[in-house]
């Protein structure tokens, strides 16, 4: 959704907004079309209009001459790499958003530039190749591959441990939904106000991290008006005087309306209260573990040193990686060649796995990788209201599998998935085929044979020496016997 602040010219710079929503899904012409109409529209008009329209969004002036498109969700790419085909990535180098062109074009541009100048100078002046031949034999003493590649590893598993701990409200909207009994419209009260502490704390968090979100709900009266949060309990929040993020408040009203909710009867038993707390701890250690990323980053000695190492080095290619005049017989320069295919490769490599660890050192910001915090503060709310309250006890008629008198069901398989049809897997003895399966008991076993056959050979020395066990295909003849006594 949209929401359109709309005021009156002498309003300006502190006016009061009037949200009037616009669906997300809508075209691109029906949105400009609905700000057209808006825009000439009386404000009398708008006032009365205000209430039945209103609905999250993003916060967009009036002074927008034109609709702005919808922002496109986070890059992905798995479906072109689905299937692992001859040159399968080779269709990945044809996409701009995201892609490392569009992050590294400027650098490299750039990079391009300072060695054709240089270039041109030095094939003027001897003395620049002495200093090209210095600057090529000690750049590669920065150890640039070592300390970029531990610290990218560090960057994205920082970044992956962000992603999988991001606060989703699924668990505990379940065990609203389910143990929160009451059809009346005071338990749907009950349940659509606890599911509503979880997003207002995960909103909360996502406001202090998140660039995005921030934008979005600049103040509290934001929060207020999305529905997140009511006058009254505005009014509470503003008088707990506390110089720290006030994210775990929402929690304390969570726990105090579930104890409620127990002592009047609605949850029915002091173990499913246990568990809706112990879900909504585990909520919560998801939204401060957020906040502890945003607040302890990476040392910004270690961010430092890389860039320094990185740019370094290519400042030094940019000299030593000059193409000597082949008739000064310099030792590597026999040939005068005016692109430098493998210096560019290599910034293009090492430059673009910085650039990689600055788009992903902070994941909540707004590049193209970047996490869709608004989408999941909508999506969070619109599915958890929708489970606690329409779906409470709303069960579908029970009827009878089509297995139902099939003990070896099997579900059916198209034509195109017909290949992935595949018999069980039984282990992998089961290739051996039929053995020599009969029991040998008491005297028929051939010890003596037996004895004969495993005479030490060269392959089994050899084993020995490299430590490869060769286990015995019969018992020992001590065991046989202790058996035939107890017996």
């Amino acid at each position: 959704m949209l929401l359109l602040p709309l005021c009156t010219p002498s309003h300006q710079g502190h006016a009061p907004f009037m949200a009037f929503g616009i669906s997300s899904w809508q075209s691109e012409e029906e949105r400009k079309a609905i700000i057209s109409d808006l825009k000439d529209t009386s404000l009398e008009t708008l006032e009365k209009e205000k209430g039945s329209r209103i609905s999250l969004g993003v916060w967009v002036t009036k002074a927008e001459e034109q609709a702005q498109p919808a922002k496109e969700m986070t890059v992905t790419y798995s479906s072109s790499v689905a299937n692992a085909t001859f040159f399968g990535f080779h269709r990945l180098l044809l996409k701009w958003k995201g892609s490392i062109y569009k992050l590294l074009y400027r650098e490299f541009l750039v990079f391009i530039t300072l060695y054709t100048g240089i270039s041109v100078l030095y094939r003027q002046k001897r003395f620049f190749e002495k200093l090209s031949i210095y600057c090529d034999q000690y750049a590669e003493q920065i150890p640039v591959t070592f300390v970029l590649g531990f610290y990218v590893t560090l960057v994205v598993n920082r970044w992956w441990n962000q992603f999988v701990n991001l606060p989703w409200p699924d668990r505990i909207m379940f065990l609203i939904s389910s143990n929160v009994q009451g059809q009346d419209e005071y338990g749907r009260l009950l349940r659509r106000t606890l599911m509503r502490y979880v997003n207002l704390t995960s909103l909360l968090i996502f406001r202090s991290v998140s660039t995005a979100v921030y934008k979005r709900f600049p103040t509290m009266d934001h929060v207020v008006e999305a529905g997140f949060m009511t006058a009254d309990e505005k009014k509470l929040f503003d008088k707990l005087a506390s110089p720290h993020l006030k994210y775990w408040v929402p929690f304390i009203w969570f726990g105090n309306l579930a104890v409620k909710a127990r002592k009047e009867g609605r949850i029915r038993d002091s173990v499913d209260l246990q568990t809706l707390m112990n879900e909504m701890n585990r909520y919560r250690s998801w939204c401060s573990l957020l906040f502890g990323y945003d607040w302890v980053g990476i040392p910004l000695v270690y961010t430092q040193v890389v860039t320094l190492a990185v740019y370094t080095f290519f400042f030094a290619c940019l000299i030593g990686r000059q193409f000597l005049d082949p008739d000064q017989g310099y030792n590597g320069h026999e040939l005068d060649l005016y692109i430098p295919v493998f210096t560019l490769l290599q910034f293009f490599f090492y430059a673009g796995w910085l650039k990689v660890a600055e788009q992903l050192i902070n994941p909540f910001g707004e590049d193209d990788d970047d996490f869709e915090t608004n989408w999941c503060i909508d999506r969070n709310l619109q599915v958890s209201l929708l489970a606690v309250d329409e779906m409470h006890m709303n069960l579908p008629k029970m009827e009878k599998d089509i297995y139902w008198n099939d003990t070896s069901a099997r579900p059916p398989y198209t034509l195109a998935a017909a290949d992935y049809c595949i018999p069980s897997f039984l282990g992998s003895t089961i290739e051996m085929g039929q053995v020599d399966a009969e029991f040998l008991h008491g005297e028929q076993w051939p010890w003596e044979e037996e004895k004969f056959r495993r005479q030490p050979s060269v392959l089994r020395r050899v084993k020995r020496f490299l430590s490869v066990h060769e286990s015995s295909a019969s018992p020992t003849k001590g065991s046989y016997s202790r058996q035939t006594t107890e017996a």
